[in-house]
């Protein structure tokens, strides 16, 4: 499949593409005329980096954990583990940041320490 049609099959831009492709996360083999040529399951990859960047995952954290999980024996499993170690951070960095805020509160009422 050329990179027009994988574009149009999951609703990104060419440069969508070749930006994942610059990134390591998707690759194309080249005809000899130098077109990319994308396998039928290139669709199904695309698709799940556009849904774990909507999750919250980072480009890094995606090319970090595709190969594992496309090869995966149970792909289900393994993205389980994975949306549940995503959750588990959100978590920590969201009571983290309730401290944090309780913090800044409590210094909202003090004088500026740099005033003498």
């Amino acid at each position: 499949m050329r990179i027009g049609e994988l574009a149009l099959a999951c609703a990104v831009s060419r440069d969508t593409l070749r930006f994942y492709e610059a990134r390591g996360l998707i690759a194309a083999r080249r005809s000899a005329n130098g077109y990319r040529d994308y396998p039928a399951d290139m669709v199904q990859l695309v698709l799940y980096i556009k849904t774990a960047q909507r999750l919250g995952f980072t480009l890094g954290e995606i090319g970090n954990s595709v190969a594992a999980l496309w090869h995966a024996p149970d792909p289900d499993r393994a993205v389980t583990q994975l949306l549940q170690d995503k959750l588990n951070l959100i978590e920590t960095r969201m009571t983290e940041l309730d401290a944090l805020r309780h913090e800044l509160q409590q210094r909202l009422g003090q004088r500026c320490p740099l005033n003498p």
